[in-house]
């Protein structure tokens, strides 16, 4: 029996992605559309298109193109950035999947936030600013600092800062306001919204017909303030906040319509208990699916393939361990000049992956500024263990054991 043809739109990167297209390949078969020709990706797809992601109305064109060579059975995407129009391809070719107006809702966190207060679910404060005189009068009207900006239809705490004062504003909206400018097409501007205060985490989904379960719990590490860099994620099977956690996941995926497919829905646990940041309805970034799998044994990268072509995912675990990953960042803003894991014996058991996200001679930032809102990374390690105690203390050693060599960058007299 010939397996299901899955419709894959966007890969890149391959560091990030890799595991997801793999997992994906494993029970179906891929086409792809991407908008350059397969290189890493040919182990996995039996044929593809190139086109201008950017560009709806081309992606439907060479969806189309495919659909009259092959059967498709459904259509997804890794990409935080293509789910609208992800949507639109399963809509226009008639396969399951949510409706663009619910993706494109789950997107704009303007829209996002509205729809949790008509729902009921617990949430921040929030109102859209287009202007650096009305971020300041929209601080004061939310009772005063700190407060959080944040770009409406960005990802990846791209843009995003904490604000503590009014002489603070100025620098911060300009980072902001850079990193808005990147932001995908479905929402424009600037947030201003309360801070919330508290642990962050992420709760990972799969939703099935409406029906939403809350398969396991992202503990994340954020820093470098007032950014929200995030430094490490951790997942521990059978995590005690999940009973907490899942219910207001259920309902922020209801709020904005998601219906269908893995989702990664971001809250603080304040004093006055879970509080949403966002929905994002598509795995993980941050190799969390793979954390999710060391950890619990759930395959959610193939658990999204299953629900694109309308089949039930098998959820049951079978692992019960913890796994983390770490962000190695450089030291300064600078050249690197080299890059090494001073080595220990335990690595073999418990460091599943080292990866570095630059090469000696490329240039690095450590934190963002309105010329480079998203910081770069140098790499990241990803850590298995029987207890989150064990990962922790193993993760932690690696990261202290990573060297970034830089050549700071020199600053020019005025």
């Amino acid at each position: 029996m010939s397996q299901p043809m899955l419709l894959v739109i966007g890969s890149a990167p391959e560091l990030m992605r890799r595991y997801m297209l793999e997992a994906a390949a494993a029970e179906h078969s891929v086409l792809l559309i991407d908008d350059q020709p397969p290189t890493w990706q040919l182990p996995y797809v039996v044929d593809f298109e190139t086109t201008d992601l950017n560009d709806p109305a081309r992606v439907i064109a060479a969806a189309e193109s495919l659909a009259r060579h092959w059967t498709i059975a459904g259509v997804l995407t890794f990409n935080e950035y293509l789910l609208v129009t992800t949507a639109r391809v399963a809509e226009h070719l008639q396969l399951p999947g949510n409706t663009p107006t619910a993706v494109a809702a789950a997107r704009d966190k303007a829209t996002s936030r509205q729809l949790f207060a008509a729902s009921d679910v617990p949430s921040a404060a929030s109102t859209w600013v287009h202007s650096f005189d009305a971020a300041a009068s929209a601080a004061e009207r939310l009772g005063g600092y700190p407060v959080v900006l944040k770009p409406t239809a960005h990802a990846g705490s791209i843009g995003v800062v904490r604000v503590d004062s009014i002489t603070d504003l100025p620098a911060l909206w300009n980072i902001a306001s850079a990193g808005a400018a990147h932001q995908g097409p479905e929402g424009q501007g600037i947030l201003l919204e309360e801070f919330l205060d508290g642990p962050e985490v992420s709760v990972e989904t799969v939703t099935d017909s409406g029906v939403t379960t809350a398969v396991a719990v992202t503990r994340k590490a954020v820093g470098f303030e007032p950014f929200f860099m995030e430094q490490a994620h951790l997942v521990i099977a059978g995590d005690p906040l999940l009973d907490d956690v899942a219910p207001v996941a259920a309902a922020a995926l209801r709020a904005v319509g998601i219906t269908h497919g893995v989702s990664h829905v971001e809250m603080k646990l304040t004093a006055s208990g879970p509080r949403l940041i966002e929905v994002n309805a598509r795995l993980g970034g941050d190799r969390i699916g793979q954390l999710v799998r060391h950890a619990t044994g759930v395959d959610l990268a193939a658990a999204a393939a299953d629900l694109a072509i309308g089949r039930t995912p098998d959820l049951t675990p079978t692992h019960t361990r913890s796994a983390a990953i770490g962000m190695i960042y450089p030291p300064a803003d600078g050249t690197v000049t080299g890059l090494a894991l001073r080595p220990h014996p335990f690595d073999a058991h418990h460091l599943q992956e080292l990866q570095w996200l630059c090469d000696v001679g490329d240039h690095v930032t450590l934190k963002p500024s309105p010329s480079t809102p998203n910081n770069i990374r140098a790499g990241f390690a990803i850590v298995v263990g029987d207890t989150p105690t064990d990962v922790r203390r193993h993760l932690n050693s690696v990261l202290d054991r990573a060297q970034v060599k830089v050549r700071p960058t020199m600053i020019s007299a005025a």
